[in-house]
């Protein structure tokens, strides 16, 4: 088949591409292009059912196409809908977010989905993880590729990740795989150097603004001497460790915990389990609420500050331990069940264990539609009807997509 290709775009699929057609029925993922768009592409892989093409140029743009904001948006493989106007990356995601619902997990009477817009859709991040080039610079991985090339700018980490680490000078070091630059309330910062621990790490910040910086060969360089930074959500303050997970997005945390406490059936009398409860995020809004709140995670950092945020309450206990094999274990006569897995979801295992609880009511909080729609089809088999269904943009400027879905049980 010829190389160079026109061809006009229909959609937007999950992982930024977007999808057209060869005049053979084929299909083409491409990334950088609009539906509705007019596109010459060039074929990069030529396989019997799809190829892949890179975007030679636009021949009728989309209204909905706009000026990237950075300039390395078609380098960096950090970014994917720069060139979409943030009204229509909404769009687009809530598109894919119901295809994905319905193609993989066969769901169907869907509720509408309601879209909730990130209130910064730049510079949000409070989570920044550096790959390191060679030479020592900050980078990021190349689209695609598993290359790393040096930034000179980024506009999605909060104003005070900007500030310090374009400062940050690095002995170019084989030791040192990643760099994570975590800021928390006031600007508190902390630096995590992700390395394997064979030797030791120099580096210097310029003018740096705090007086007291402790550096370990594996580990992090702490701004303001501790081994953590304070995270604030709704006027509540968490410890929060390098290692510990917290939503990347501060604004849109606080959203999603007024979503649940909002829409979540609760009484003073009820059991409740935060499953992959993280650092407390979630269990510190509903314990004050409920009779007995049980939080399990499997990461000791975690743990470690989930025991320092619900210090205060009573009626809380945690597992150390993962979660389906705390599931499988034991029964909680749980009333209502928070799961905020990872990317790749619950599993059959943790799906088997949260149908044996026999909650009546569930809130899935999801960073991936596919594994979603997976554990959901498996859900709604097991005796779950979805009730509602929300996209909160947790991730701007990308093909990410973080969901809250509620469901309750209709059957035995």
């Amino acid at each position: 088949m010829a190389n160079i290709v026109e061809t006009r775009i229909d959609n937007l699929v999950y992982g930024g591409d977007a999808l057209g057609k060869l005049p053979d029925g084929r299909v083409i993922f491409m990334p950088y292009a609009l539906p509705g768009e007019l596109v010459k592409l060039r074929v990069v892989e030529d396989k019997p059912k799809f190829v892949r093409a890179e975007l030679v140029e636009v021949l009728e743009p989309s209204g909905e196409r706009t000026t990237p904001r950075c300039k390395h948006f078609y380098t960096c493989g950090g970014c994917h809908y720069q060139h979409i106007d943030y009204p229509a990356q909404l769009t687009a995601k809530k598109n894919i977010l119901r295809e994905q619902l319905g193609r993989i997990g066969q769901l169907s009477d869907l509720p509408a989905i309601d879209v909730v817009p990130s209130p910064e859709p730049w510079n949000y991040r409070n989570t920044i993880q550096f790959h390191l080039t060679r030479e020592g610079k900050l980078g990021f991985q190349k689209a695609r590729s598993n290359q790393t090339f040096a930034i000179q700018e980024c506009h999605l980490p909060e104003l005070g990740i900007n500030r310090l680490w374009p400062q940050i000078d690095m002995e170019p070091i084989a030791s040192v795989e990643r760099v994570s630059i975590r800021q928390g309330v006031d600007e508190e910062l902390m630096i995590n150097l992700e390395s394997d621990g064979t030797e030791g790490v120099d580096f210097s910040i310029e003018d740096l603004p705090v007086s007291v910086v402790q550096t370990w060969p594996s580990g992090s360089v702490v701004l303001a001497g501790s081994n953590y930074v304070t995270m604030e959500v709704m006027g509540r303050q968490f410890q929060v460790s390098a290692g510990a997970f917290f939503q990347v997005n501060s604004l849109q945390a606080k959203a999603i915990v007024s979503h649940l406490l909002l829409h979540l059936p609760m009484d003073d009398g009820d059991t409740v389990i935060d499953a992959y409860c993280g650092v407390g995020l979630f269990s510190a809004f509903l314990a004050p609420r409920v009779k007995r709140l049980v939080g399990i995670e499997v990461s000791s950092e975690a743990c470690d500050d989930f025991t320092v945020n619900l210090d205060e309450f009573d009626n809380v206990e945690l597992y150390e331990a993962p979660v389906e094999d705390v599931l499988a274990s034991q029964h909680f006569h749980a009333d209502l069940i928070v799961l905020d897995p990872p990317r790749a979801g619950l599993g059959p295992k943790t799906v088997e264990g949260v149908l044996s609880q026999g909650a009546r009511h569930l809130a899935y909080i999801s960073c991936d539609p596919a594994t979603l729609a997976r554990d959901s089809k498996q859900l709604v088999t097991g005796g779950y009807q979805l009730k509602n269904l929300t996209l909160f943009d947790m991730f701007p400027q990308t093909y990410h997509v973080e969901t809250v879905v509620l469901m309750s049980r209709v059957k035995e």
